[in-house]
């Protein structure tokens, strides 16, 4: 799970697995595999630091 933030700047909780695609189109719109996309105010690269450091997080535990 990451956080972002809507364009109403409130800050909400996405679950990472289920993220399809990232795009900028000028702002960050994230696809999730069900189809539902949401914009946010992060880039990319910030969504795309925050499932790595969510991704590092799980294996780390799982060890």
């Amino acid at each position: 799970m990451i956080n972002v933030t809507g364009l109403n700047h409130k800050e909400f909780i996405l679950n990472a697995e289920h993220i399809e695609k990232i795009e900028e189109v000028p702002e960050t719109l994230i696809t999730l595999v069900n189809g539902k996309k949401y914009i946010v105010l992060e880039t990319t690269e910030e969504v795309v630091n925050r499932v790595i450091k969510y991704k590092n997080r799980i294996f780390t535990l799982s060890i």
